[in-house]
């Protein structure tokens, strides 16, 4: 019998959910135990270390409540969250041990690190995302387009919701101090692209990031699972498993 982390997918027959039991097949630290997908639910799924999240809002609230009633460990990818489902993911934090990141690429962490420092640095800038998927992506922005805004408003002591800016149309006037601006593409099979640009007058900032591989994200929420698996009650971050390949 393995003695490998006990995880289940939710989502297992979604393009993560399917990528993530590809690298299953190799990496002896893992046992999957349940590949939950849209028409299968959690009743009969035994004793978990964590649960992998990669489904829809809807399919995130029954992940989060399974983890809940039974104390698993849970990282989530969903995207599309709603405000009172962040507030419970908070809430189950203080009973058991959660990551929720909206993009599980290694270099998209680092890109996040490199926006938080250059936002502070240079807080009078304007700042803009650009961010382009496939074209079968429901939500506009994305869930990291969106996160990287998130860290450089909180970097320059802003309000996201105040200085958000996530489309414009006609005439919406000039540009206000402070705002950060969004622009979505969507076409083909584009895996993933976000570039954060930071301008002024006579010089600009670019952040760029580009995956060409939808392997890299479930090889990021692997290195998630692994490191939380045992971790005490809390909120992580992606940014945590960061740190801990460099200890």
């Amino acid at each position: 019998m393995s003695d490998g982390i006990r995880i289940a997918i939710n989502g297992a027959n979604g393009r993560m959910g399917r990528a993530l039991q590809d690298l299953l097949h190799d990496d002896a630290r893992f046992e999957l135990a349940a590949a939950i997908g849209a028409s299968s639910g959690w009743r009969s799924v035994r004793k978990l270390d964590v649960v992998v999240d990669f489904s829809s809002p809807a399919g995130f609230s029954a992940a989060l409540a399974h983890c809940v009633a039974h104390r698993v460990a849970l990282v989530s990818g969903t995207t599309g969250l709603e405000d009172a489902q962040r507030n419970g993911l908070a809430e189950a934090a203080r009973t058991i041990s959660v990551l929720h990141a909206a993009n599980f690429s290694l270099g998209i962490a680092v890109l996040t690190r490199a926006l938080r420092e250059a936002a502070a640095a240079l807080p009078d800038w304007d700042l803009e995302i650009i961010e382009a998927h496939h074209a079968r992506k429901i939500d506009a922005p994305s869930g990291t387009a969106l996160a990287l805004g998130r860290a450089a408003a909180e970097a320059r002591n802003n309000k996201f919701d105040e200085v958000a800016v996530l489309s414009r149309e006609g005439q919406v006037g000039m540009r206000s101090q402070g705002a950060i601006g969004f622009a979505t593409i969507r076409a083909g099979d584009i895996v993933g692209e976000h570039t954060a640009m930071l301008a002024t007058s006579g010089e600009r900032l670019e952040f760029s990031h580009r995956a060409t591989d939808r392997a890299i994200f479930a090889r990021g929420a692997l290195a998630a699972t692994a490191w939380i698996a045992g971790k005490p009650p809390g909120a992580y971050t992606i940014d945590d498993v960061i740190g801990a390949r460099r200890e």
